[in-house]
């Protein structure tokens, strides 16, 4: 079994949930973006509405009527209101999220240190192994060797 092969599972998992982070992040930056333009909107629509009926009230104003466009630029402000806390908490929201996505990055790039760190030390150990190797390999070949002062120098002279 390959040593890093728990660690690549980790980095899988890691990147997995990190992209999931990713998506939720965006889901919900959308969410804040429609619920921002939704407010601008009601906004728009408010400031339209006074606009239109100001002009109307200065040539006519029943009281009747004016109660009826008291009564619904209340309830229009009430409807801004709500959709700038929806707004508001939707940034909150977008906040979290990125926030949630950092911290997953971190992982995922604490996870890849780790497995660079662990391979290096792999080939750190592997060359000193084949060194070991080939030190011991060279230490028998002389002493072996006749030439070389091996054991077989003492039984020719």
């Amino acid at each position: 079994m390959n040593p890093l092969q728990p660690l690549m599972a980790l980095l899988a998992q890691t990147e997995r949930e990190r992209d999931a982070a990713w998506a939720d992040a965006q889901r919900m930056a959308q969410a804040h973006q429609a619920a921002q333009a939704q407010a601008e909107q009601l906004l728009t629509y408010r400031r339209e509405y006074e606009q239109r009926w100001g002009a109307q009230f200065k040539s006519e104003g029943r009281i009747e009527l004016v109660h009826c466009y008291r009564g619904f630029v209340d309830r229009l402000s009430q409807a801004v209101d709500q959709q700038q806390r929806i707004t508001a908490h939707a940034q909150t929201q977008v906040e979290r999220a990125r926030d949630t996505l950092r911290e997953h990055e971190v992982r995922v790039a604490s996870v890849r240190k780790l497995i660079e760190r662990r391979s290096a030390e792999l080939r750190l150990s592997a060359d000193r192994a084949e060194q070991k190797q080939t030190d011991e390999f060279g230490a028998r070949s002389a002493w072996n060797h006749p030439v070389l002062g091996g054991p077989n120098l003492a039984r020719a002279a």
